[in-house]
């Protein structure tokens, strides 16, 4: 009996060389129609522009140029200026350049695990082809040791025979 070893779809597609990638974020962008391609591209530019340090330092500049008129005797007071200017401009970038970071975190994960699967996947054929060696070995032996044993009975028949 020979074994031959039966890929799940996952794996055939691996070994084929057509299995897909992880999805980056970038690969999520819709870009079906013009539109959705230019509002994505804007999308992604003010994104990373308002999601940067230099923005975040931009934005304290402008929230303290703001700090004296907010300490007027009629102004709106350190507390409401911190919550309403200070907190909402600077935190805002700051909390963007964040989720970036985490984001193209997120995928180099992604892709270190996909490849920790492929090798995974990789050695689990190689026990599979090994494990057809044996097969196919331990076969060979049982059929040989099965043809000695045939031919031992039948000389021991032949001994036992009577004359």
């Amino acid at each position: 009996m020979r074994f031959v070893p039966e890929f799940h779809p996952r794996t055939k597609a691996v070994l084929e060389g057509t299995a897909r990638m992880p999805g980056r974020v970038i690969d999520q962008l819709d870009r079906s129609t013009p539109i959705n391609r230019v509002n994505s591209f804007l999308a992604v530019k003010i994104t990373q522009g308002v999601g940067s340090m230099w923005c975040a330092y931009i934005f304290a500049i402008i929230a303290l140029l703001g700090l004296p008129a907010a300490l007027q005797p009629r102004g709106e007071g350190i507390i409401a200026w911190i919550a309403q200017t200070f907190l909402q401009l600077v935190l805002l970038s700051i909390i963007i350049v964040g989720t970036n970071i985490q984001s193209a975190a997120s995928d180099v994960r992604a892709a270190h695990t996909y490849e920790d699967a492929e090798a995974v996947l990789h050695e689990a054929v190689q026990i599979q082809l090994h494990l057809q060696a044996q097969d196919e070995a331990l076969t060979a032996m049982i059929a040989a040791h099965k043809a000695q044993e045939d031919s031992l009975n039948a000389i021991m028949a032949a001994h036992n025979a009577p004359a």
